[in-house]
């Protein structure tokens, strides 16, 4: 099945709002393996519209729309989709009392009503947070289109509640999808380690790319979940087996979730002394639910004085090294440790940028260590490559920690 999305809306056009539901959608398409072949945006404009839905309906097998649901006399999606297949607009009483019930009994503007107007013979889709109701029908060319109101908070809800169900419906099948996560590993290497593994049809493999790190969904089709699962298994086991200990999990989402748990299971508590991240690797932890059973303490130690000051590194030590040295990493990390009274201790000191950095000691350059009481790791990230950013730096600086603590939990090199 080939699926088009397009996105209704003037303000769209002008940048005043930032269109995430095409990535929304693209994503959840990609997950049940319908292939999106375009994607557009078109303004509150009645011409142009039915021009871009009736370019739609001639080469694609699904047509979704988000925007133009709304009461206002220039949402008119449904107005120009129904004209372009040739079907009528009719009163939903469904619906029409679902907006009353979410007006919860306030006086109810007559343009309300036109909400509930939907075209003939469509599967209405509830709109939960909102008042704006979705729906999807067939053409009598036998096209699906589906459309969804604009504002995220309404469209999500919406497609995974009912619109995933309704595409699955379709085709009586059942999709599952296991995500491997990966550090360490660009998604371009990974994509040549596992090329001859993403040739399937049926279960399929692709890389993506997340800041700083990478995953490889693996997705397959059947009848029933445990098969889809069954057909699933084998290729992710290959994927690890071929990626070996880059990959960090295939349940959590995220380092910071993994490390949470693996610490939580074992007993162990954490603390942190940055630098150059400013906090946020401690920012990441804390994000996560039950981290304070794992992290009592983080430091966020910018100046020379307060390294000295609290962590008890030595003033000599940062005359000799500088503040951007292995030596200070170590005793960063091994003061905040002793200071936190915790069973691991993490130190980042680093030059984020855009300024700050010379030939001997480029931008980029990051030293962390972590340490558990006997023996204290390094790893170095030696910067001075193509320009990525500050917030990249922290980013992957922050990241870097969280996997020296994962695959120290895991019995891995701690330094790969």
């Amino acid at each position: 099945m080939n699926a088009e999305i397009i996105s209704v809306g003037t303000e769209l056009l002008l940048g005043g709002t930032v269109n995430t539901d095409t990535t929304l959608i693209a994503r959840e398409l990609s997950r049940l393996g319908i292939n999106l072949l375009f994607t557009g945006t078109v303004g509150d404009n009645p011409e142009r519209l039915e021009f871009t839905i009736s370019q739609a309906l001639s080469r694609s097998d699904l047509v979704i729309t988000t925007g133009g649901l709304g009461p206002t006399g220039d949402d008119l999606t449904k107005e120009i989709i129904a004209k372009a297949a040739g079907k009528k607009l009719v009163f939903h009483e469904e619906s029409f009392r679902r907006i009353e019930e979410f007006m919860g009994g306030r006086e109810m503007p007559a343009s309300e009503r036109k909400q509930a107007y939907l075209p003939e013979g469509c599967t209405a889709l509830k709109n939960n947070v909102g008042t704006a109701p979705g729906c999807a029908f067939r053409t009598d060319a036998g096209k699906i289109v589906m459309m969804f109101p604009g504002p995220p908070s309404e469209l999500v809800p919406m497609l995974h509640d009912y619109g995933v169900p309704y595409l699955l419906g379709l085709e009586n099948a059942v999709i599952v999808s296991e995500n491997i996560h990966v550090f360490g590993i660009g998604e371009s290497k990974v994509a040549e380690m596992i090329s001859d593994l993403t040739e399937g049809a049926n279960p399929t493999a692709a890389t993506y790319a997340k800041r700083c790190e990478m995953f490889v969904r693996v997705t397959a089709k059947a009848s029933t979940q445990k098969q889809a699962e069954q057909m699933c298994r084998p290729l992710v086991e290959k994927i690890k087996e071929r990626l070996g200990d880059a990959v960090y999990s295939t349940q959590q989402e995220s380092l910071e979730e993994l490390v949470v748990a693996q610490l939580a299971a074992r007993g162990l508590k954490l603390a942190t002394a940055e630098s150059c991240t400013g906090g946020l690797l401690a920012k990441r932890i804390t994000d996560i639910p039950g981290s304070s059973d794992v992290f009592e303490m983080g430091a966020v130690t910018y100046a020379n004085r307060i390294k000295t000051k609290v962590l008890g590194v030595p003033e000599e030590m940062l005359a000799e090294y500088g503040a951007v040295s292995e030596p200070v990493a170590r005793a960063m990390a091994e003061g905040i440790r002793r200071e936190a009274g915790s069973d691991l201790g993490i130190g980042i000191t680093g030059i984020a940028g855009p300024g700050g950095g010379t030939p001997e000691k480029p931008v980029g350059l990051i030293y962390i260590a972590l340490c558990d009481g006997e023996k204290t790791y390094v790893r170095c990230l030696p910067g001075g490559t193509r320009p990525r950013g500050r917030d990249y730096q922290r980013i992957y600086a922050s990241s870097s920690a969280l996997d020296m603590v994962r695959r120290w939990l895991s019995g891995l090199p701690v330094v790969p």
